[in-house]
């Protein structure tokens, strides 16, 4: 933790490997939740439905509450450790405090509200497919956007921003 709050952590390398080895796991896991994600169900709103109330036609079965669950049970952990490892690693990325904000408050929303739009869909109603997938859409891109900037952070050897932001982005904000 010292040489990330210090600024040491472009520089210290066995630091630098062990993030590096983070960012590619995340990247395995964010490729693979595309691959789940698209061999059950499309970007159709249609498809999420037939996904969780189930299809005649395709043979597919509703959705259990306890299939549910256990899914829930593991995302909400594994999920959870993943944004609060890749969002603290954001605190240390030279760029503005609102962008580190939104950057933050976004992965996490779209995190539970990926989670939760399935039991919309399946328990509620099912027009929250196009919830969903929304919710789907944007958790992707904003963890790719969180790697994305924690590597070039790493591969150009920026300095850490921890207790400052990057001066040129706050002083445009204000």
């Amino acid at each position: 933790m010292r040489f990330v709050v210090t600024g040491e952590w472009t520089r210290n390398h066995l630091l630098k490997a062990i993030v590096w080895c983070f960012l590619s796991y995340t990247l395995l896991l964010w490729i693979s939740n595309f691959a789940m994600y698209f061999t059950k169900m499309s970007l159709s709103p249609q498809s999420v439905v037939e996904y969780y109330l189930g299809s005649e036609e395709r043979f597919l079965s509703p959705r259990t509450m306890q299939g549910m669950l256990e899914v829930l049970h593991f995302h909400a952990f594994a999920m959870g450790i993943l944004l609060l490892t890749l969002t603290h690693l954001l605190l240390f990325v030279p760029i503005s405090m609102r962008a580190k904000a939104w950057g933050i408050c976004t992965a996490f929303v779209s995190g539970i509200g990926d989670e939760l739009a399935g039991w919309a869909v399946r328990f509620v109603h099912p027009g929250f497919a196009v919830v969903k997938v929304g919710f789907f859409v944007l958790l992707q891109t904003v963890l790719l956007v969180l790697m994305v900037l924690v590597a070039r952070a790493l591969l150009f050897e920026q300095p850490s921003a921890y207790t400052d932001s990057d001066p040129e982005a706050d002083e445009l904000e204000s």
